[in-house]
């Protein structure tokens, strides 16, 4: 098989199992619907690896070309094309590995939906949107999975469409990101208009280094730096895909789909798209610091302050949700820093573990029959040893634990903002560094609550749940019902939810370990991300100073930040576990701060009343004094009025009678002798 018809088979396999769901799923029925969709993922995971094998052992070669040209205008080419290096084998990798999991996972978590198969249809599409954008070789591919993963992310969010929540949140997902896209357009918009007329990675990128001191005329008589408005409206798009602040609100309205569609966005998909386009525009954003310092303060940010949400969480989901954001924020600091590889490497462990933790999330709401809230879980360490196990691990990987693989990438960040020499570096230090704090507290704060200290869904029983699960009674889900009742007990999942949870836990342990040193300072990603050593240090400091994993797992232990991480989990223990009371006495004393939180610093209470109420205002504004006042009553209408009147002032002058016509001519002759007179005298 030529490398061009393996990978159209990557990138299709998924489609494929799709279409046959989706389209005939109600002829060929349940099991056959996904053992196809799992099939067509399986074939794209195996191709992947086997393509990633072939660059670590030397014998695979970058692939970089045209598969189909769609469209010609003048010398310009539109075109599918696929640029394979050892950046999409990573991402290839980790997004068929991830989304075949989450497909093996979703047999048992939605066996008794009555949108079994579509569901399926659904996931695997996601799969093939995600790998034709990380495959592309042009921006108008990546564009096309840019908007396909956005699309499908509507309908999972919405998957139960009867529930006026998930419509709100899929509408809220959408309309969020048609933000970010439009600024994104704009950017590629710039890209087609200035760097030679080609819209393919490699002329682009040959183009930019000649183009770095150009200027442009937003407004008139302002001269503004090509590179870093392009660059700073590419990642205006990847604020929006990656939820970045302020365009963050719609990642926690997303857990309304389904969990296994949880884990697949926050881990392996959508969210992570910014991050690997930024990553793959190295090569423009390395010419522009202004966008660099606003990447890294928009990350810091993110980091911390979506940090502070996921403390007062009490929906399961929710928690591991407001982990994603303030991980993305972390990320995105990354980049700021010029270190993409660190953060393409905290993208990698970060989709292990965190797919980890939300499905190990899916597995106690199984078990405690579709119950999220976690004031009324404890105790389930007994009744589920095999979540509560892989939950402990990809906690412990999330806090950056170290030897874990959260450690090495989340560890490594921290190091390239403390090397940085941008302007925004010692924000975003302090940002990343109290966040191991508060991501320990809220994290072990989540564990403590489920799995230790008493049994709370007995004395919980018949009280009102804060949120009732994935399930609502308008959804015909079986014997799934909301809450234990008086005679139930947890259980742990069957195994084909919690076979997913012990392969995910064995990444999100030691992979870090082992691709840290290639990854970062290695060879692995030579010539594929661009840094520019001498105007951005930060990783060449971090390759001077790096031992080998084992050495920087060891001296861990002596830093600010794993002693941080330690004081975290020590007081989640401390509060959750001894001390219950203090939480809600400081609840009492900090209101005013508990409000602000509650209400997510406002964020959507600002989005609805100044631009949702305030656009339709104007739109009202518009519809009233424009169309209708204006357009209809003065243009339209008004010209008609105004013809009308001269029609009927016309009529009266048309008598018939002889006597009439005649007065008129002498009424007119003798004004025109008045006229002439006039003159004469004058």
């Amino acid at each position: 098989m030529d490398m061009k018809s393996l990978y159209l088979l990557i990138a299709l396999s998924p489609l494929a199992g799709s279409l046959i769901a989706g389209l005939f799923g109600w002829a060929i029925g349940r099991r056959a619907a996904h053992v196809v969709t799992i099939l067509g993922v399986a074939v794209s995971a195996a191709l992947s690896l086997k393509v990633l094998h072939g660059f670590l052992t030397g014998e695979a070669s970058v692939f970089n070309e045209a598969v189909y040209t769609w469209l010609t205008v003048g010398g310009m080419e539109f075109s599918v094309g696929f640029l394979v290096d050892t950046l999409t084998a990573m991402m290839m990798v980790v997004v068929s590995f991830v989304s075949l999991m989450v497909h093996i996972y979703t047999i048992g978590y939605m066996q008794e939906d009555p949108g079994y198969q579509r569901f399926f249809s659904y996931i695997s599409l996601f799969t093939f949107s995600m790998l034709m954008l990380v495959m592309s070789n042009n921006f108008i591919q990546l564009f096309f999975g840019w908007e396909a993963v956005g699309l499908v992310s509507y309908l999972l969010i919405g998957f139960w469409f009867k529930r006026p929540t998930a419509i709100f949140a899929n509408l809220k997902a959408f309309l969020v990101n048609r933000v970010g896209d439009f600024g994104f357009l704009l950017g590629i918009g710039l890209v087609l208009a200035h760097f030679g007329g080609s819209l393919n990675y490699s002329d682009v990128f040959a183009a930019a280094p000649g183009l770095a001191n150009a200027t442009i005329a937003i407004f008139p008589g302002v001269e503004w730096s090509l590179m870093t408005v392009t660059c700073i409206l590419l990642f205006v798009g990847a604020m929006g895909k990656s939820a970045q602040f302020p365009l963050h609100v719609w990642l926690p309205d997303s857990m309304e789909g389904p969990t296994p569609i949880s884990a697949l966005i926050h881990a392996a998909t959508m969210v992570t798209a910014g991050l690997f386009m930024v990553s793959r525009m190295s090569p423009l954003f390395e010419l522009s610091d202004t966008a660099l310092n606003f990447i890294m303060v928009v990350g810091s940010i993110t980091a911390l302050f979506m940090g502070f949400l996921g403390i007062i969480q009490n929906d399961i989901k929710r928690v591991v949700a407001y982990s994603t954001l303030s991980q993305l924020g972390y990320m995105t600091v990354a980049l700021g820093a010029s270190a993409y590889s660190i953060a393409m490497f905290h993208v990698m462990t970060h989709a292990f573990f965190k797919a980890l933790l939300f499905l190990a999330a899916g597995s106690v709401i199984i078990g405690m029959h579709h119950d999220q809230d976690m004031r009324n879980m404890g105790g389930l360490r007994k009744y589920m040893p095999i979540t509560w196990i892989t939950s402990l691990l990809g906690s412990l990987a999330l806090i950056g634990t170290p030897f874990f693989s959260g450690f090495y990438s989340k560890d490594s960040i921290i190091e390239a903002v403390h090397a940085s020499n941008l302007a925004a570096s010692g924000f975003a230090y302090f940002a990343v560094v109290a966040g191991v704090f508060v991501t320990a507290f809220y994290s072990f704060r989540m564990y403590f609550l489920v799995f230790h200290g008493k049994e709370r869904w007995m004395e919980n029983h018949g009280s009102h749940h804060e949120h009732h699960g994935d399930h609502d009674d308008e959804e015909p889900s079986g014997d799934h019902h909301h809450g234990l009742g008086p005679n139930d007990k947890p259980h742990e999942s069957p195994w084909v939810v919690t076979l997913p949870l012990v392969v995910l836990a064995i990444p999100s342990v030691m992979i870090g370990y082992f691709a840290i040193e290639p990854l970062l300072y290695g060879d692995f990603f030579k010539g594929v991300i661009v840094v520019n050593s001498e105007a951005h240090p930060a990783m060449a400091e971090l390759a001077h100073e790096f031992h080998g994993a084992a050495a920087m797992g060891v001296h861990a232990l002596q830093t600010m930040v794993f002693w941080l991480a330690v004081a975290g989990v020590a007081l989640a223990w401390f509060f959750y576990m001894k001390a219950p009371h203090i939480p809600a006495a400081i609840k009492q004393r900090f209101a005013v701060i508990d409000r602000v939180l509650e209400n997510k610093y406002y964020m959507d209470d600002l989005y609805f009343n100044l631009f949702a109420k305030g656009s339709r205002a104007l739109g009202t504004f518009f519809w009233k004094v424009g169309d209708m006042l204006l357009i209809d009553g003065l243009v339209v209408n008004g010209s008609a009025k105004l013809v009308g009147f001269f029609s009927g002032v016309v009529r009266k002058l048309q008598t018939g009678f002889i006597y009439s016509y005649a007065t008129t001519m002498i009424v007119g002759v003798l004004a025109l002798m008045t006229l002439w007179f006039a003159q004469l005298i004058f």
